[in-house]
């Protein structure tokens, strides 16, 4: 009879070991703390993850930080493609400490500076025709399709939870070159950002950007006006796919 109580309680932990990050996440308390002044957001997908932090007050940008990500029988860890905050830990891997209770994460961590115990709450795990991690292979100039294989240097954008972000950055060297991120629509071959943060120049903030989007043989094709009012057209391959790793 013992053997019977205790299968309901393995499919629990199962399914709890099971769960998904995939989706948006932000940031509600580090080390106990409240976090009110800053907003950062975390976005999961295809097993990478990146995240932009920017002040509430005037939507000044901090930082940005992101890589690969392993979440397996209860371990996870990160490894930093990108990190502005301190680019000398770009390359290294963190192990955490995590429990995941539906919307709510805590990851912990002793690091340099003392052991760091962040909260997340879930923003949205919704899906569309582009979630997913994705990184740019080719454009469209004169009617000529151009291709290109990413390496070590690379610009990458990810979906997922309706949120986006992407980030152009070298890993080999640590040389970041820009993010920006927010929300975003993806319906009927239109999709729309709504930008909430931006390295380059914060006073973009709040502009939406209407293109075109069409998914080609699993490679999303991009087009219309850049936020410079320059035409685009892109075209960018599942990350999995299309990054080659020493190129």
């Amino acid at each position: 009879m013992k053997k019977y109580l205790l299968l309901p309680l393995l499919f629990l932990a199962g399914w709890a070991s099971g769960q998904s990050l995939n989706g948006a996440w932000k940031l509600v308390s580090q080390n106990g703390n409240p976090v009110t002044a800053q907003e950062y957001v975390k976005i999961y997908q295809d097993d990478y993850f990146a995240f932009g932090v920017k002040n509430v007050a005037d939507n000044a940008f901090i930082g940005a930080g992101g890589g690969p990500f392993k979440f397996a029988d209860g371990k996870y860890s990160e490894t930093l493609d990108f990190f502005t905050l301190n680019p000398l830990q770009v390359g290294t891997t963190t192990p955490f400490k995590i429990e995941l209770n539906g919307s709510k994460l805590t990851l912990s961590a002793n690091t340099n500076d003392g052991m760091l115990v962040e909260t997340w709450e879930k923003i949205s795990d919704a899906t569309d025709d582009l979630t997913g991690n994705w990184v740019i292979t080719g454009r469209k100039r004169d009617g000529e399709i151009s291709r290109s294989t990413p390496g070590a240097r690379r610009t990458v954008k990810i979906l997922s939870g309706g949120r986006f972000q992407w980030i152009a950055f070298n890993s080999e060297t640590k040389e970041f070159s820009g993010t920006g991120g927010g929300t975003y629509t993806a319906v009927d071959g239109k999709y729309t950002e709504n930008i909430t943060f931006f390295s380059r120049d914060n006073s973009r903030v709040g502009a939406s950007l209407g293109f075109d989007f069409e998914v080609i043989d699993g490679e999303w094709h991009h087009s219309g006006l850049s936020s410079t009012g320059a035409p685009i057209y892109e075209i960018w391959t599942p990350y999995a796919i299309g990054y080659k790793p020493g190129k």
